[in-house]
């Protein structure tokens, strides 16, 4: 991969991404696939994800510093690159889990938790005004990602900023009843209804709305669009595309596609579809987004059914029937 700038040249020597320019080259990211380093990769996706806070919330009863803790190993990963060669293919994958934290951090807590941020988009204001507060918060992480990304000479093609193919055939899946290969016109098209619709029934279930309250969530429905648009196109760019992306030719595709769906579960265990329930549902969507980006190059398709299913949850938002978490 080449790197044309300085500032390319000098992030990529950093996290393992080879530059012909770099003082000291570094091998690619199409390493040789090892067993070794598909485990390290789970290790490491485990340890970054959610899975700590929520055993020593709901087993231990601790609210541990994670932030740091969880920082504090991804640089001593992200070092130990430097000195073991099995780590060396997995820096771009640390690298990216631990700018995730980091900008999170400064952008929603101390940006969005400053005196100057609009009131208008503060924890008190209404539906609309507070939930854009958080999607641009959101999207801010997203374009520093982005950012990162290009900085470490990846193409947007090679972290799926690009419709692809949106007619590419749909690899079979038989426990799921598909023996055959169909194009993602249509099994896109088919999952985005299913999902949605397994999503309105886990909504309707946990949150009994009544009919009354479908009637006052009219009027916010050009809203709810608008910020299930920036929703699905932040988490599928920062939670998906880019972890596959520098995964992609690390380790297997397989591998990688569960890896990043389990990542992504995790993540909705305190959200919405929340708990248990909304870790299988949400690790499921995640492998099913995760399996469109691989077989059609692109970001459309899993865009599109985290979008439909995003206008169902911010719906019921909005009308305060359900709240992430389930409190």
């Amino acid at each position: 991969m080449q790197v044309t700038t300085c500032l390319h040249t000098n992030l990529g020597c950093i996290v393992g991404v080879q530059a012909s320019t770099c003082t000291q080259p570094m091998r690619g990211i199409h390493m040789t696939k090892t067993r070794n380093q598909t485990f390290l990769a789970w290790g490491i996706m485990l340890a970054a994800s959610l899975l700590p806070n929520i055993i020593g919330q709901e087993f231990l009863g601790q609210a541990l510093p994670w932030l740091e803790i969880k920082s504090g190993i991804l640089i001593a990963l992200l070092v130990a690159g430097f000195i073991w060669t099995l780590f060396r293919p997995l820096r771009p994958f640390i690298f990216l889990l631990l700018l995730i934290y980091v900008a999170e951090y400064l952008i929603t807590t101390q940006v969005g938790g400053s005196d100057w941020w609009p009131a208008a988009l503060s924890a008190s204001a209404p539906f609309a005004g507070q939930m854009m507060g958080i999607q641009l918060q959101r999207l801010a992480v997203t374009l520093v990602i982005v950012a990162a990304l290009l900085l470490l000479g990846y193409r947007r093609k090679q972290f799926f900023l690009t419709r692809g193919q949106l007619n590419a055939p749909a690899k079979p899946v038989r426990w799921l009843g598909y023996s055959k290969a169909e194009p993602w016109t249509r099994f896109g098209a088919s999952w985005a209804l299913f999902i949605t619709l397994g999503t309105l029934a886990f909504l309707v279930i946990a949150g009994q709305p009544s009919l009354a309250s479908f009637q006052a969530v009219l009027p916010l429905l050009p809203a709810i669009v608008l910020l299930a648009t920036m929703n699905a196109f932040s988490e599928e760019l920062t939670y998906r595309a880019s972890l596959l992306g520098v995964l992609d030719g690390v380790i297997e595709p397989r591998h990688a596609l569960s890896l990043t769906a389990v990542f992504f579960g995790l993540a909705h265990y305190y959200g919405v579809p929340y708990g248990i329930l909304g870790v299988i549902m949400s690790t499921f969507l995640g492998w099913m987004l995760g399996k469109a980006m691989l077989e059609t190059r692109g970001f459309f398709w899993a865009w599109f059914i985290h979008f439909c299913q995003d206008v169902a949850i911010f719906s019921f938002l909005a009308i305060g029937t359900v709240t992430p978490g389930g409190m």
